[in-house]
């Protein structure tokens, strides 16, 4: 199930931002703590309940909404939050119309956004957090969580 957000993160920033991420190695995260400044979380039910996580650096998330807007963006603020709230649905939308052709169907809540250097996550999900960390032009870090009751 996680082969699909995959995807879905690679072909929505390199359609909306030209921007082409580079997947590095899944992971299984063990603790609550988000990796990056600020989250987008998504709730999803229906095969499975679970819930999607998009965790950005600011030097990640600014890079990106800067290339999708075409302006200049350093810190977060208003315009970053609802960039990262529509690359949250426009993510785990395109990873649900994937996950239907092998036989799942899910649909999806109102994306939230949580900022702050060290926030906490809660899962709403008893299965593990697979984290897929993605590189980007510059250096710059993201992370896609996804995790799915078992």
């Amino acid at each position: 199930m996680i082969n699909p957000f995959l995807a879905a993160t690679i072909n929505v920033l390199s359609t909306m931002a030209q921007i082409k991420p580079v997947a590095g190695k899944p992971f299984l995260k063990t603790d609550r703590k988000a990796i990056g400044d600020i989250s987008g979380i998504i709730g999803m039910t229906g095969s499975s309940k679970g819930v999607v996580v998009l965790t950005f650096t600011t030097g990640a998330i600014c890079k990106i909404v800067s290339s999708m807007l075409g302006e200049s963006y350093t810190e977060l603020g208003p315009d970053v939050s609802d960039a990262v709230g529509e690359l949250t649905n426009m993510i785990s939308g395109d990873a649900r119309r994937k996950l239907v052709e092998v036989g799942y169907t899910f649909e999806a809540g109102l994306p939230t956004i949580v900022s702050g250097k060290g926030h906490i996550i809660e899962s709403i999900t008893s299965g593990p957090t697979i984290a897929m960390p993605f590189t980007i032009d510059g250096g710059f870090q993201f992370v896609v969580e996804a995790s799915f009751d078992q």
